[in-house]
C-alpha cells in the first residue's frame, strides 16, 4: 500500500513538473536577472551555449513534429529515432540544459553556487519526467523501445547514429521556427536584458 502510494504521489509530482515545464525555470531565471554581473568574456560563452542549446531543440522539434509543445501529460503517439533521438533518447532535455547553463553563464549571479542550484533542481525535475515517459514508451511500444534503450543512451550522445528506417514528419523550417517562437523570443530577451545590464554596468564604470 505504501509502495502504491508513493509511485501515484511520484507520478502525480511527474505530471505537475511535465505540465508546467516552462515556467519552472522563472524564479531561476528572476534571481540571475535581480543579481547579474555580466561580462564580455561570460556573455560570449553563455550565449554560445544557448545558441547551441537551441541548434539541438530545433533538430529535435523537426525530427518530434508539434508534439513537443504537448502539456498534458508525459507520453508521445509514436516512438521517435530519427534525427537527433538516433543518437540521443532526449534531446529536447539536452538541449534546455544547455539553454539554461548558458544563461547562467551569461548572468554570472553567485557564479557558480545559483547554476549548481539550477542544475540540481532540473535534474531532479527531468529524473521524474523521464522516468515517467519512458514508462509510457514502453507500456506502448514494448520491445521496439527495449531494443531503442539498449541502442541509445538517456542524456549522454553516442557518437554515431543508429540506423533507423523512421522518417521525420517533414515540418519545413518556418514549421519549425513557429513552434519555437516563444522559447526564442524568451532567449533573445533575456540576452537582451544581460547586454543591457552589462552596459549600464560600464556606463557607471
Amino acid at each position: 500500500m505504501v509502495t502504491g502510494l508513493v509511485a501515484r504521489g511520484r507520478r502525480v509530482l511527474a505530471q505537475a513538473a511535465f505540465r508546467h515545464r516552462g515556467y519552472i525555470p522563472i524564479p531561476f531565471l528572476g534571481i540571475a536577472i535581480f543579481f547579474a554581473h555580466p561580462t564580455i568574456l561570460s556573455l560570449t560563452v553563455g550565449f554560445s551555449m544557448v545558441l547551441f542549446g537551441e541548434f539541438i531543440r530545433l533538430w529535435a522539434v523537426s525530427a518530434i513534429g508539434y508534439e513537443s509543445r504537448s502539456t498534458r501529460a508525459p507520453g508521445g503517439s509514436r516512438l521517435v529515432t530519427c534525427g537527433p533521438f538516433a543518437y540521443v533518447r532526449n534531446p529536447l532535455y539536452l538541449g534546455n540544459i544547455f539553454v539554461y547553463v548558458g544563461i547562467g553563464v551569461m548572468s554570472m549571479a553567485f557564479f557558480p553556487w545559483l547554476l549548481l542550484a539550477a542544475m540540481g533542481w532540473f535534474s531532479f525535475q527531468y529524473f521524474l519526467i523521464v522516468t515517467e515517459e519512458e514508462k509510457y514508451l514502453f507500456s506502448r511500444f514494448g520491445m521496439e523501445y527495449g531494443i531503442y534503450c539498449a541502442r541509445v543512451p538517456r542524456f549522454i550522445p553516442r557518437l554515431r547514429a543508429q540506423r533507423t528506417l523512421e522518417r521525420a514528419p517533414g515540418l519545413s523550417a518556418r514549421a519549425v521556427l513557429a513552434s519555437e517562437r516563444r522559447t526564442l523570443q524568451a532567449e533573445l530577451l533575456v540576452t537582451f536584458v544581460f547586454v543591457a545590464i552589462y552596459v549600464a554596468q560600464d556606463f557607471r564604470g
